[in-house]
């Protein structure tokens, strides 16, 4: 049990009681305890022995600080366990599809009894929702196309989402005498923007052949193991909670880089490098790499053993997809991939003049603290009402306020002026030129309109980044991952065009858009793109988490001169297009 778990119960609990048509009051309340637990750097698992400790925190209450003693107690809450027991988990699976809140879930149950998403796709194709309120044809194809979407993206997790859980299980394990070391493999440490299931290495003394018994029976003791799916002599694979499958495997040190190198993968990659060790006269396994004539080890204990056996320089993990890497590993021309600590700045974030939660001034001291030499304060354009968008007055004050903040730093840190303004469905922006123009730092992103055709978003798009003050392309597709799907677009058209105008595209590093996708990224290189990373921070306490994003750009090949914030602040204006 962490924060963002007891958030997220509280959040469903406020969920439920709108699908039950309870007291709106009650329901807010629910949702500003689960935004507090969420957000708060209180352990309320700790905290919840001490209810004077759970007041302090803003958003809760006595009550809500009853709830969170309840979880923390027992992992559930039993409202929700009794709105659950009376409508169905399928209920909250329902509110994962796009578009899709509690009232229209309530519409849907009370109409016609449908909770779950197969009980909705067998009413669609049985017509059953004509004729429904607010069920019109359009929303119904809308619906159709959410669930297909959600169906494809079924069982996959969000890359932040299963380190979590990995740190959450490490810990756990680390914690039995006798295991050293436990190391992520498989998709996650390749740094894939999704994983379907997490591997996790463990070594040391207990895991040695003879005394894994109770390692193993510790292993399958993980408070948080929803069932257990397998378990034998070295290996337990269980589901969490959340549905991830986890397969711990217990290995001697003396085979701990074979196996690591083994259940790193990609599957391409390791059926190149069993291929090119075969032709050496070796078989590579899991457990070592070894002569074919009689079996000996040449190497197991470390991934570089293996990969200097065989003639080449050790491979980055995000690299191993078998695009290439081998062959330029067995050359020594593999490229230097940047790293976090190679960012001095970030070019994308929003404070309480939009929908963010601190100030231009703290948001600055915080990029300080992070060690960055520049930010550029970027809220929402105007067309987001809900996000407290800033129309043109408001820009302008705006403006004026991050040069006094940039005046109060005194040259520890520059903070650049800047504003994301919205890419409206023509192709215009949502904020006049002339304001625009006294800006160092334009995004220019879409954040409506998704439903239109490919052919009309690469024109709007190419509209937007034609206008002579736009210095970013902001998140290119648009997606949220497992969410939305990006919209319809020829990104090669898009990546070409902003090459040609010297608009920078941006690799977002929130972990649920990561956006431009490792693809795009190559694409975008090799079309001559200048590309930036940005955190897109809404809160002080997400400065300097890029390592999402960072292993993004390293799928990509990128290196430290691909990317524009690792330049120092004047060579990154200079850099960016100039001003129109």
């Amino acid at each position: 049990m962490d924060n963002p778990t007891m958030g997220r119960l509280l959040e469903e609990t406020a969920d439920l009681l709108e699908i039950d048509g309870g007291d709106s009051f009650r329901i807010r309340s629910y949702r500003r305890a689960a935004e507090a637990a969420a957000q708060t750097t209180v352990d309320l698992v700790a905290a919840a022995a001490d209810t004077a400790r759970l007041l302090e925190i803003p958003g809760i209450g006595k009550g809500m600080a009853a709830n969170l003693q309840a979880i923390a107690a027992t992992g559930s809450l039993p409202l929700r366990d009794e709105l659950l027991a009376r409508y169905g988990a399928g209920l909250l699976e329902l509110l994962k599809l796009p578009g899709m809140g509690p009232k229209t879930v309530a519409l849907l149950w009370d109409a016609a009894k449908i909770s779950s998403i197969d009980g909705l796709a067998e009413a669609i194709d049985g017509g059953r929702l004509a004729g429904l309120p607010r069920m019109g044809a359009k929303q119904i194809e809308k619906l159709r196309k959410g669930i297909d979407d959600y169906r494809r993206s079924a069982g996959r997790f969000r890359i932040d989402v299963a380190e979590e859980e990995a740190r959450r299980i490490a810990a756990y394990l680390l914690a039995f005498k006798g295991i050293e070391r436990v190391t992520p493999a498989g998709s996650l440490r390749r740094g894939r923007e999704t994983c379907g299931d997490l591997d996790l290495l463990a070594t040391g003394p207990a895991c040695a052949p003879e005394h894994t018994s109770a390692a193993v029976e510790y292993v399958a003791a993980y408070p948080g193991i929803h069932d257990i799916i397998a378990k034998g002599e070295n290996k337990v694979s269980f589901h969490v909670g959340q549905g991830l499958q986890v397969d711990v495997r217990l290995l001697p040190s003396a085979s701990y880089g074979a196996a690591l190198q083994y259940f790193t993968g990609s599957k391409a990659h390791n059926v190149a490098l069993r291929q090119r060790a075969l032709k050496m006269g070796y078989t590579l396994s899991e457990w070592s790499l070894a002569r074919l004539d009689d079996e000996s080890v040449v190497a197991a204990a470390t991934e570089e053993e293996i990969y200097a056996a065989l003639g080449m320089d050790w491979i980055p993990p995000e690299m191993r997809e078998n695009l290439g890497e081998i062959e330029g590993a067995a050359h020594g021309s593999l490229p230097r991939l940047i790293e976090q600590s190679d960012l001095k700045g970030d070019l994308h974030m929003h404070t309480t003049a939009s929908d963010g939660h601190n100030s231009i001034l703290e948001m600055a001291e915080a990029a300080l603290a992070v060690g960055y030499k520049y930010i550029a304060i970027t809220d929402h354009s105007k067309i987001l009402a809900m996000t407290g968008g800033l129309d043109e007055k408001r820009a302008l004050e705006h403006i004026e306020n991050i040069q006094e903040v940039d005046r109060r730093m005194e040259g520890r840190i520059r903070v650049f002026t800047g504003i994301e303004v919205d890419i409206l469905a023509d192709g215009a922006l949502d904020m006049d030129d002339e304001v625009l123009a006294q800006m160092d730092v334009v995004i220019a992103s879409v954040h409506t309109r998704f439903e239109q055709s490919r052919e009309e978003m690469t024109a709007r798009v190419i509209r937007a980044i034609e206008n002579p003050n736009v210095r970013v392309l902001g998140h290119p597709t648009g997606r949220l991952l497992l969410r939305r799907e990006p919209f319809a677009m020829d990104m090669g058209a898009v990546l070409r065009r902003a090459s040609e105008l010297g608009v920078a595209v941006e690799h977002n590093a929130a972990p649920e858009r990561l956006d431009l996708n490792d693809r795009d990224l190559r694409l975008a290189k090799e079309l001559g793109c200048r590309i930036t990373i940005n955190s897109d921070s809404h809160d002080a306490r997400n400065l300097g988490k890029m390592d999402y994003g960072i292993r993004q750009l390293r799928r990509a090949w990128l290196g430290p001169t691909d990317v524009l914030n690792t330049l120092e602040a004047k060579d990154l204006l200079a850099a960016l297009r100039p001003r129109g």
